[in-house]
């Protein structure tokens, strides 16, 4: 059990944090306050290769270990969870899809600029009527020969008006159930796809999240990714990679809050002293870093497990599990600590509170992993 990083490890790290506090800290109130989609920090991730950190050299992409990944999401996530969730989507959903399972017609095409930066994307396969229930989709896509024709409603779809290419889980055989649905790529623009209001959210504001509506949309059968009747196994794999990157998005924030929660509580008097002098604090302190530490740990073993090539459906889900806990945990101990000032936006351990709660829902909710959890460890 070797946790020390490598020398790359720690550059990435390191050029993660100075990026996050450099370029992303001025203005995060701010794009929170007003829902604003981080545009030039976006672009600006692109270039520095964040937006395809796993993705094979060839394709434009880094050629990282999902350790590295991790470490970027953790030191982005402590300042921006609206920047993170850009970076998940597009690394763990959409580009890692793509490698794993598209062509190289596909690759070459989409992955390329995805993996670059210049273009981002989107995963799309809640609905209505199936979010934690993804076998019931009803949207459907009809298999008219050398096309399909896809039609339906998506809901809470990150990057949902600023992506250039989608990645939708749509049913073609409904008789099949969930071996008849199919994964599709879809280019923003085409005729009859509409991006619906932005949502009005509690966290992760600067993040973009839309309903996507098609009519008729006209989807090429080279754009179908897989094996008629493969969507739903693409989907659920795709996720169990994207469970490692919000378990690292949640560990950042608790990491961010932990970190904001310790330097005010050195600076902060009361009854004469430092209130980190008072046990009451201490303690609390203390239970935040024991916590932090036990996340972090299951989220390096999951991106281990990815890495060595071994089966990360459990070491994902416990530590997408635990590690959200632990998010909203400590950003409430975090806005505790500061007291008033805590539930101030300026301090921005309330927005990191708000932020927390998103994790505990998206890419599986905390309920959804413990089903996966308890199959896992039932089957042995």
């Amino acid at each position: 059990m070797d946790f020390k990083l490598t020398e790359e490890h720690l550059m990435i790290r390191d050029a993660a944090r100075d990026f996050a506090r450099n370029e992303l800290l001025p203005g995060v109130i701010e794009r929170d306050e007003k829902q604003e989609f981080p545009t030039q920090q976006v672009k600006r991730m692109g270039e520095l290769g964040f937006l395809g950190m796993m993705v094979d050299p060839q394709y434009g992409g880094g050629g990282m270990d999902t350790v590295s990944y991790v470490l970027a999401m953790e030191e982005i996530s402590k300042i921006d969870a609206s920047c993170s969730v850009i970076v998940s989507v597009n690394n763990s959903l959409v580009c890692w899809g793509l490698e794993t399972y598209g062509n190289e017609e596909q690759k070459q095409k989409y992955l390329t600029k995805l993996a670059s930066g210049e273009s981002i994307g989107a995963f799309c396969l809640s609905e209505p009527e199936a979010g934690s229930d993804a076998t019931s989709q009803k949207t459907t896509a009809i298999d008219m020969g050398d096309h399909y024709v896809l039609n339906g409603t998506k809901n809470w779809i990150t990057n949902g008006s600023s992506a250039d290419y989608y990645l939708v889980i749509a049913q073609t055989h409904k008789e099949k159930k969930h071996k008849g649905i199919n994964a599709f790529i879809v280019e923003k623009g085409w005729e009859g796809f509409e991006i619906g209001p932005k949502e009005q959210k509690l966290g992760i504001r600067g993040s973009d999240t839309h309903s996507l509506i098609f009519n008729d949309v006209k989807v090429p059968k080279e754009n179908r990714i897989g094996e008629d009747g493969f969507g739903f196994k693409f989907a659920m794999k795709t996720l169990s990679g994207g469970r490692i990157g919000i378990a690292a998005q949640a560990l950042g924030i608790a990491a961010g809050a932990y970190e904001l929660a310790l330097k005010y509580s050195k600076e902060r008097k009361a009854f004469g002293t430092e209130i980190c002098n008072h046990q009451a604090i201490a303690f609390k302190l203390a239970d935040m870093h024991t916590q932090i530490e036990a996340a972090r740990h299951l989220v390096m073993k999951a991106a281990k497990d990815k890495d060595n090539h071994e089966n990360y459906d459990l070491s994902g889900a416990m530590a997408k599990l635990y590690a959200s806990k632990v998010a909203m945990d400590t950003a409430i101990e975090a806005v505790q600590i500061h007291g008033g000032n805590g539930y101030v936006k300026e301090y921005h351990v309330e927005r990191l509170m708000r932020d927390a709660k998103i994790t505990q829902i998206y890419e599986g909710t905390s309920e959804i992993q413990k089903i996966v959890i308890s199959r896992a460890i039932l089957k042995d």
